[in-house]
């Protein structure tokens, strides 16, 4: 540093101003030369009256800028979401790249990087693969990243593009997959799907077209126990999309009711707070050493009519949750032999396993108190073997049955 910078016959304010512009220079000489931003002997800048060491300390400047902007931007895309594995990794990976390739297609890898920080709704188990939704009800997404929007393609559609996805609020009743868009580039979101139900007025004199439902016991009077009310609509069930995952271990064509098997479309009403407390179950139950890839489905939406006269009525409630689409009775058939396996291990197949999974049950509402509801363990009959009820009427109940769950 030159020896002017200590004068003896400066003041005090002088001398700091002094070395200020001093080390400035310093710091300016040092930037330009580590960026090797080279000096034009005429630019726009020299034209608009900004001189030639005003250009550098701009160009330095704004260079500096622009580093610690898209440092910044990797590191923040890098870091987000870091439990989601692999795709993440290999998303913040091919954003980090993209910022020095001036080349690469900006909507496509931040479509990819957005999808990579996306979490669709799966519920407390984690195992959901679908949201069921009336017309105008908001999706139940909240991890959608900036800059991205939510929008829905046609089913099974493995790379859809912008004129192929819809908006949710012009989405027509079906099963669509959930997707990602940003900008021209369409991202689906695997194994998940949306789910638009008729709306429950739909339904005309206890039909929808030619498939009969029947009537509610509430229909006319709602009850003062929302549990109790009309469902707010139906799921349309057609050969085509009956086998859409609603979980890991279930289907949409696993709960429809066991009547007029030639009449499709079928209508369908379930509550996804069961699907989610099953997979629990399930989960707890694997937890416990018994192994449930065989996990029927026994019963599940029973329609109103049905309820009161379809197969053998004899047990059924008049109220029985199965018609408000939050109950199912299950078994457990690892081999395939349509019946309920030794769960036990005791040598026979009677209710002492049903109560195996009814005990699941007890396990899971302990955890989870939203998910409390009713539970029964059924002995077997002519017609079936043991099963347990399992639903989500929102008050613990238990029971011993011998009926229909």
């Amino acid at each position: 540093m030159s020896a002017a910078r200590g004068a003896p016959d400066a003041g005090p304010l002088d001398h700091t101003l002094h070395v200020v512009g001093e080390l400035t220079d310093d710091l300016l000489h040092a930037a330009e030369s580590l960026f090797q931003l080279p000096e034009r002997a005429s630019s726009p800048w020299h034209r608009a009256g900004l001189g030639t060491r005003g250009e550098r300390v701009f160009n330095v400047a704004a260079g500096i800028v622009m580093t610690l902007l898209a440092s910044g931007w990797t590191y923040t895309i890098a870091t987000t979401d870091t439990d989601a594995g692999p795709e993440a990794s290999a998303a913040s990976v091919a954003v980090a790249s993209a910022l020095t390739d001036p080349d690469a297609p900006s909507t496509a890898f931040l479509a990819d990087a957005a999808l990579a920080a996306f979490t669709p709704p799966r519920g407390t188990s984690g195992k959901l693969r679908a949201e069921l939704r009336v017309p105008g009800q908001a999706l139940d997404v909240d991890s959608v990243p900036a800059g991205a929007q939510v929008a829905l393609a046609p089913a099974g559609t493995a790379a859809p593009d912008t004129s192929a996805v819809v908006a949710p609020d012009t989405a027509r009743s079906g099963v669509w997959s959930l997707a990602l868009r940003i900008g021209d580039a369409v991202r689906p979101v695997a194994d998940f799907n949306v789910i638009n139900m008729l709306p429950f007025s739909a339904k005309r004199r206890g039909r929808i077209g030619g498939y009969l439902i029947g009537s509610w016991p509430t229909e006319r009077r709602p009850s003062s126990n929302e549990h109790y009310n009309p469902p707010p609509g139906f799921i349309e069930v057609t050969p085509e999309n009956q086998n859409t995952q609603l979980s890991d271990h279930f289907r949409l064509r696993d709960f429809l009711t066991h009547d007029q098997q030639d009449v499709w479309p079928k209508y369908l009403v379930i509550d996804t707070k069961l699907i989610d407390k099953l997979e629990l179950v399930l989960t707890d139950l694997q937890d416990h050493g018994v192994r449930t890839s065989g996990v029927h489905v026994m019963s599940g939406f029973r329609s109103p009519q049905y309820n009161a006269g379809g197969g053998d009525p004899t047990g059924r409630a008049a109220l029985s949750r199965h018609m408000y689409g939050d109950a199912a009775d299950i078994f457990i058939d690892n081999d395939g032999d349509g019946n309920m396996d030794d769960l036990n291990h005791d040598g026979r197949v009677n209710i002492r396993d049903a109560e195996v999974i009814e005990a699941a049950v007890e396990r899971v509402e302990r955890a989870y108190p939203a998910l409390v509801g009713g539970c029964g363990a059924y002995v077997g009959n002519g017609a079936h073997g043991p099963f347990t009820h399992i639903d989500t009427r929102g008050y613990r109940a238990r029971w011993l049955g011998t009926g229909d769950g």
